[in-house]
């Protein structure tokens, strides 16, 4: 007896005492209202998304637009950035003027090798997740490509209040899925079998979100 015999020698038995007239109930339609719970959000849902984003052991800072490219400045400096990739449609209002660093375009595109080298990477995000402190990155204007928050060991995300919705389901309602999304939780990290945490090692060590009140100028 072969292992799928065994496996239906066991459903044979599992079904013997079930009437032959008893049958399975219709699945229902694809549009039946099953008042799913969309949200578990309780609270604002700014201050909620900055806790949870913190619990991750990313760093959270809340600006007014008007302090926002002065505060990129001073978190870049915080840091001691020297190079900056920054992707095509970044904001121009929300870099500083001045700064100890170079600026590294992506309209190239920039090599490996130069997205290695880099210090850090400044980008925007689609959306973020109030209940479970997520971002997400569908590679729009000031986001660019995956592979610029996967290589510099630093990322700085900028998020607007108003990006910031409740729960999953309100996220993807706003997503195009035909985008290359990614969901990001907190600076890359994961545990060997020992349970011992090491952060950085499938994408930047440090996250930085800045969160801004309102509608940049």
């Amino acid at each position: 007896m072969n292992a799928r015999d065994i496996v239906l020698q066991r459903i044979r038995t599992a079904l013997a005492d079930v009437p032959d007239a008893e049958v399975p109930e219709p699945a229902p339609p694809a549009d039946a209202d099953r008042a799913y719970r969309r949200s578990h959000a309780e609270g604002e849902l700014v201050e909620l998304f900055a806790e949870r984003v913190a619990d991750y052991r990313a760093h959270v800072v809340r600006v007014t637009a008007a302090d926002a490219a002065r505060t990129v400045g001073e978190l870049l400096g915080g840091r001691g950035v020297t190079s900056l990739v920054v992707p095509p449609g970044f904001p121009e209002a929300l870099l500083p003027q001045e700064g100890s660093w170079r600026r590294l375009g992506d309209d190239g595109p920039l090599a490996v090798a130069e997205l290695e080298a880099a210090d850090a990477v400044v980008t925007t995000a689609a959306v973020g997740i109030a209940v479970t402190g997520t971002i997400v990155l569908d590679a729009g204007p000031g986001q660019g490509r995956r592979v610029l928050t996967l290589l510099p060991d630093y990322h700085l995300c900028v998020v607007r209040a108003d990006q910031i919705v409740g729960d999953v389901p309100d996220a993807i309602a706003l997503l195009d899925p035909a985008r290359p999304l990614t969901f990001v939780s907190g600076p890359s990290a994961t545990s060997d079998i020992e349970l011992d945490r090491v952060e950085g090692v499938h994408g930047p060590r440090t996250l930085h979100v800045l969160i801004i009140a309102e509608e940049p100028a």
